[in-house]
């Protein structure tokens, strides 16, 4: 719906009609084609909808849904010649709305139960769009904050505080990860802390057969992991 409250379809009749007018000098009133003397010039009718080719949306914006309305505009008595003249004239001088010249089918006149007469088929584009949803309304001031970076430093030790050399230490949360020198020491830059929420940092060993997590704190200056054989 428009901010009128008009239809796709309405609104294209509206503003073809509005065209009509000015090209054939006067008002062109909407309705089938008649025969019995009542209209004496042109007349505007929406023959069919025909399909277009759509957008694929993406994210959360929907395209709009498009097609086209053909319209049959059609002579009612000898006085709608020239004013069909004016309108093709307008229509293929300024390029406004296409025109088909292949509204002289006998099906169509027998279906309108009329004899056939000179006419035009006019495509108008039209489109139905859907409203993007409002976004939720923000209650509270926004608030920007800059996380510290801050390194993880410690050390892999087995049982006995034995360092345990060329362990994998990663970081799931960013992909980071290091190996532990020969005396098990590592160190991770890089890992985002936030000072008002803190919260242990998850950490994933692998080696030697082990393959395990470890929930550290971050502000722990020498972090140290003990490992445990596997049992069988």
């Amino acid at each position: 719906m428009t901010t009128d409250g008009r239809g796709p379809i309405e609104t294209a009749t509206a503003e073809l009609a509005a065209w009509l007018t000015s090209a054939a000098g006067e008002p062109v009133p909407i309705g089938p084609p008649r025969t019995d003397g009542a209209t004496a010039g042109l007349t505007l009718w929406p023959l069919e909808l025909r399909p277009a080719r759509q957008t694929r949306s993406s994210g959360a914006v929907r395209e709009p849904y498009r097609f086209t309305v053909r319209y049959l505009l059609c002579v009612t008595g000898p006085d709608g010649l020239p004013r069909l003249d004016r309108v093709l004239t307008a229509a293929t001088s300024d390029g406004s709305y296409p025109v088909v010249l292949e509204a002289g089918e006998a099906a169509l006149w027998t279906a309108f139960g009329t004899a056939p007469r000179p006419a035009l088929l006019i495509d108008v584009p039209a489109q139905v769009d859907h409203p993007t949803p409002a976004a939720p309304p923000v209650l509270q001031p926004l608030r920007l904050r800059q996380l510290e970076v801050r390194a993880l430093a410690g050390r892999v030790v087995g049982p006995e505080d034995q360092p345990l050399a060329a362990m994998r230490v990663e970081l799931p949360s960013t992909g980071s990860a290091t190996r532990t020198d020969p005396e098990g020491r590592f160190l991770i830059a890089g890992v985002p802390h936030d000072p008002e929420h803190p919260n242990p940092v998850r950490l994933r060993l692998t080696g030697r057969g082990l393959v395990l997590t470890a929930d550290v704190d971050p502000a722990e200056p020498d972090i140290v992991i003990v490992c445990a054989p596997p049992t069988h």
